[in-house]
């Protein structure tokens, strides 16, 4: 209980220390000590009784006394004092005092000029117009404050245009009565009133402008607010950032100036931080292209900067767009009003419980506008019962009046005035100025006001009342969620003191605070292993067989037939075919096998091993295709170059060949290195529901200069290719003993040709296609060195060891020779066993013939005998006989001529 104390004590007053007539208390660490009432006054010591208070000589911190008066005597000056932690009450400057009260009828008025916003974007002159009235009220009863003048208020609805505010501005200016002050409400509102005030020598006070730009004094020099500026929320959403480790934010505006000045201080502060603004977006009245914008770039962390109905407008959009949930979290302005997604607006088609479902979870950064403490103001009420008191005047409830949160800035900004005022006018003790003397030419009072108003410290319902060097004022930030439909505190930051206060009643729709974007997993598209080991199988395989074929070679040198086919360069075939089969093993080898560090070597190893691969083993075959066009397509007179084939010509072109290939290769190799590169494809969503991106990447081995380096090296061994097919095509119809398998050798060159002409730009244009690449280029290597090495070595082993000849055909081959063709060979072969036939056949013939002609010239002697001989016959004919037999039968190896003597 309130025990009301009346311990008269002497015909003065209490003053502050060192005023006449007055103990003064002694700080101690006690306490405060204890103080007594004024004259025809007294003082309420809660909880005290009266011998108690005999008793003591100090009072506990934060212990509150009130002063009270007998009769029609007020209290002049403060009514409640406080005991501090330091040992002292609060407000000992200035004396608290008793004194008769004075009619209202015999003070002077004077006039507020004030725009109140009952709609528009911010209606918040439906709550703070209330809260001005009420302060009028209580400032004006107070006989401490102002007593021989009136706060009378003179206000019209802006609606928070600018265009609106401008005919009103130009009513209170022109019309009487003077106004001393002007106060706006809305940021653009004021920016237009702040900016002409200057002109009429007045200060302009705001209850609601959070503009950034309101803080330029250039431009705006005698403005004030009550309201702190919006750029205090940053840190507050800086500190969250950092808080929950978000290092990516998007953002989305209304194209006012305070919004976008808000959102360029933001934008300093986060790079600060090291934080990134990946996208911007803004609109002026339809926010849905930006919001598609928004859910395109897959913005997760949303900071939304725009009045309350455009607010719903952009949730309207945030539903249809699917952008919140468990993986989006949205930073809004925390003035609105509780239930401002649940107000009927027709511009809008979505339903409560849509608009309900799309805001759920949002984060809200707020100024604190009412004291937390519950402590006595300055008009002696506590911010509790300014809140009962004003809720009893307004006409809706609450949560859906506009302002409602901000009224505690318009209650104390009306007695941040009344002190600014009544320490103009001399009402503290002072001589002062004459308030009724102001006009508009008076920049005297008004910097006399300007001052008193920039020096204000008070407590008021909304908190301590102080305004900083720009005239904005200093305040806390709430940071409140909207969970299940209601606004919930989660946490203060005092951004003075870098202090955030966290209640951890903070609640998440998936358990946890998203991330700031989707969790990029980079994966590597590696080899498919099945099919890296079958193609390596078939590489073994052709190495090996292409060791059979060499052994083979080398073992049956001395053989004519062999050496006929000139089997060094055979030799040097198989061993090319090697290398390229080896090829295949490092084209194969990815990540998946191998480290970073060592993929240089594994490309360099694919280059050198395909490169003299295809040098040795094409290079190889070429040089015998070249050299049987170059001898056997000349001329007549060139024959002789046919008897005489010298090899060390051959090798040399080989040689050539492979210098060229290994020259090129070391300066690719110095010059422009190949190294490890990523190719990064399109990301891909799992098909679970989770917050994840897969970022497909690939290894390719490349160089700087790739392009210019594949250009070279294939120009030239296109060139070669195409040459060969030309060749082999030329000596097709050539059939010579110094290289007997060039038929062969042409067809193989005609299917490494074809092979290695597709496979090249097709390796090139799936080059992203892991599998497919290396299918076409291994399984290529492949077949044209399987082909390769059966089209050269396997007819010899056939002719050599399967048809069971070897003695008979060694030494046929060193009495005739023969061809490299099988059907040839084998033809060849037939004609000569006929030719034996025939000569036998023949010889036969001529022993009869003789035999016959024997008995012919016995049987005409023996007639010759009998008969004379008879006459020539006169016609000159000749005697018919027997035709002569003939002469002999010879054999040109294709046809039998039958001559004739």
């Amino acid at each position: 209980m309130l025990l009301l104390l009346l311990l008269p004590l002497a015909p003065l007053f209490l003053r502050p220390p060192g005023a006449g007539g007055a103990q003064t208390p002694n700080a101690t660490s006690e306490g405060c000590q204890i103080i007594h009432p004024p004259w025809e006054g007294g003082i309420r010591y809660r909880g005290l009784t009266r011998e108690q208070v005999k008793a003591i000589n100090f009072l506990p911190v934060d212990y509150e006394i009130e002063y009270v008066c007998r009769g029609e005597r007020e209290v002049v000056g403060p009514k409640v004092r406080k005991c501090l932690a330091n040992g002292s009450w609060t407000d000992m400057d200035t004396p608290s005092r008793c004194v008769n009260r004075t009619p209202h009828s015999e003070r002077r008025a004077v006039y507020i000029g004030a725009l109140f916003p009952m709609s528009g974007g911010w209606p918040g002159g439906q709550a703070c117009q209330p809260a001005v009235e009420m302060a009028l009220e209580d400032v004006n009863s107070r006989r401490d404050i102002l007593p021989d003048y009136e706060l009378k208020l003179i206000h019209h609805d802006s609606k928070c245009d600018p265009g609106q505010a401008t005919k009103y501005l130009y009513e209170l200016l022109y019309n009487d009565p003077i106004k001393i002050i002007l106060m706006p409400g809305c940021s653009s509102v004021s920016t237009l009133v702040a900016e002409a005030a200057r002109m009429w020598n007045l200060i302009v006070l705001s209850y609601g402008s959070s503009s950034p730009a309101l803080s330029n004094r250039q431009r705006f020099p005698t403005f004030f607010r009550t309201h702190p500026s919006a750029t205090l929320h940053n840190p507050t959403r800086v500190k969250l950032f950092e808080k929950w480790g978000w290092k990516k934010i998007a953002t989305i505006q209304q194209t006012t100036e305070v919004f976008t000045s808000t959102l360029d201080d933001l934008e300093e502060r986060v790079k600060e931080a090291g934080i990134e603004i990946t996208f911007r977006q803004s609109f002026f009245s339809d926010p849905a292209v930006p919001v598609k914008n928004l859910k395109r770039q897959d913005a997760r962390i949303i900071v939304g900067l725009f009045y309350e109905t455009e607010a719903r407008k952009v949730f309207c959009e945030v539903y249809k767009e699917r952008l919140f949930g468990k993986k989006y979290v949205w930073f809004l302005i925390g003035w609105y009003a509780d239930n401002w997604f649940k107000i009927y607006d027709p511009s809008i088609n979505c339903t409560v419980d849509e608009m309900t479902e799309a805001v759920e979870g949002h984060i809200t950064t707020e100024i604190v506008m009412l004291n937390p403490a519950n402590t006595r103001s300055i008009s002696n009420m506590t911010s509790q019962e300014f809140v009962e008191k004003l809720t009893k005047r307004l006409k809706r409830h609450p949560e859906e009046t506009g302002g409602f949160q901000e009224a505690p800035l318009a209650y104390d900004a009306i007695w941040a005035l009344a002190l600014a005022l009544n320490k103009t006018s001399g009402g503290g003790g002072r001589s002062g100025v004459r308030l009724e003397d102001f006009n508009y030419n008076n920049q005297t009072i008004t910097d006399q006001i300007y001052r008193a108003m920039n020096s204000s410290s008070f407590e008021g319902v909304s908190g301590h009342v102080v305004f900083d060097a720009s005239g904005s004022r200093m305040a806390w930030t709430l940071i409140e969620q909207l969970q299940g439909g209601s606004y919930k505190k989660i946490g203060y930051y005092d951004s003075t003191k870098d202090d955030l206060s966290w209640s951890k009643t903070d609640k998440w729709i998936g358990g946890s605070p998203p991330a700031d974007q989707t969790l990029v997993i980079k994966t590597f598209r590696f080899l498919s292993q099945k099919l890296f080991i079958s193609v390596s199988v078939l590489s073994s395989l052709g190495i090996v067989l292409a060791v059979v074929c060499l052994s083979f070679n080398i073992y049956n040198s001395h053989v004519r037939y062999i050496q006929n086919s000139q089997p060094n360069l055979n030799n040097l075939t198989a061993v090319g075919c090697s290398l390229a089969l080896a090829a295949v093993f490092p084209l194969g080898l990815d990540g998946y096998h191998i480290g970073r560090s060592q993929f240089p070597f594994v490309c360099q190893a694919r280059l050198w091993l395909l490169g003299l691969g295809f040098s040795l083993g094409y290079g190889s075959m070429f040089t015998k295709i070249w050299w049987v066009h170059t001898v056997f397509t000349k001329k007549e007179e060139k024959k002789e170059w046919r008897k005489t084939l010298e090899p060390w010509k051959l090798y040399a072109t080989v040689g050539l060949l492979v210098g060229m290939d290994v020259l090129t290769l070391a300066i690719w190799q110095i010059v422009d290195p190949l190294h490890r590169t990523i190719e990064t494809f399109a990301k891909e969503e799992p098909k679970e529901d989770i917050d994840v991106s897969i970022l497909p990447q690939l290894e390719h081995c490349s160089s700087k200069k790739m392009n210019t380096w594949l250009g070279i090296f294939y120009g030239y061994k296109g060139l070669l290719l195409l040459l060969g097919i030309f060749l082999a095509y030329e000596t097709k119809s050539v059939s010579t003993e110094k290289i007997n398998d060039h038929r062969a050798v042409g067809m193989a060159i005609y299917n490494v040709a074809v092979l290695c002409l597709i496979t090249a730009p097709v390796t090139m244009i799936l080059s992203s296609q892991q599998d497919a690449a290396f299918a076409f280029a291994s399984l290529a290597i492949v077949f044209s060195s399987y082909i390769t090495l059966v089209v050269l070595f396997v007819p010899k082993m056939r002719r050599l060891i399967t048809r069971g000849e070897w003695q008979s055909e060694a030494q046929d081959t060193m009495k005739t020779g023969s061809s490299t063709n099988n059907n040839e060979e084998e033809k060849s072969r037939l004609l000569e066993k006929e030719n034996r036939e025939l000569e036998k056949i023949i010889a036969e013939k001529e022993e009869r013939v003789s035999e016959l002609r024997h008995q012919l010239q016995s049987r005409q002697q023996l007639r010759s005998r009998r008969h004379p001989p008879t006459p020539p016959d006169p016609s000159g004919a000749l005697p018919r006989g027997p035709p002569e037999p003939p002469d002999r039968l010879s054999c040109d190896g294709s046809r039998v001529h039958l001559l004739y003597k």
